[in-house]
């Protein structure tokens, strides 16, 4: 059976059928480095030409990113995080917190932040209860 995952109920099915593929989380996590251009991706991620186009192309469509047109001759665009994009960086913290935990060995990228000179260690928690996710039970409730 085939599983259009857009359209489930839960949205982290939903959010899988966007940003589902290693692909566009790596170049999510690229662009909050300061990555924008084609180019840059591409030698970053050693990924196939044809396959970026096509990533960077629903990221634009899913409005994570935002074209912009940098020069008219040649033509070139380039790629910026939007509002949506930018609250990606979350996910990407609590994913590789939990890399951190479980896929860790030897040398690995550390992440710090700048004002403070930290090593970010994120935490994700329930706003309504300050409780860290995990800590609890939980109940899910589907659309009836």
């Amino acid at each position: 059976m085939d599983m259009n995952l857009s359209d489930q109920p839960c949205v982290i099915a939903r959010c899988l059928a966007l940003v589902g593929d290693a692909w566009s989380i790596l170049i999510l996590r690229d662009a909050h480095a300061g990555l924008t251009r084609f180019d840059e991706f591409r030698k970053s991620l050693g990924i196939a030409p044809t396959i970026l186009t096509r990533r960077l192309a629903t990221l634009t469509d899913e409005r994570l990113l935002e074209k912009r047109r940098y020069s008219e001759r040649p033509p070139r665009d380039e790629y910026v995080l939007t509002a949506a994009g930018e609250d990606f960086l979350p996910v990407l913290f609590a994913f590789g917190a939990w890399g951190r935990k479980y896929r860790g060995g030897g040398d690995v990228t550390r992440f710090f932040d700048a004002e403070a000179g930290t090593e970010i260690d994120p935490v994700t928690i329930d706003r309504a209860t300050g409780a860290t996710i995990g800590t609890r039970p939980i109940r899910i409730v589907a659309p009836e």
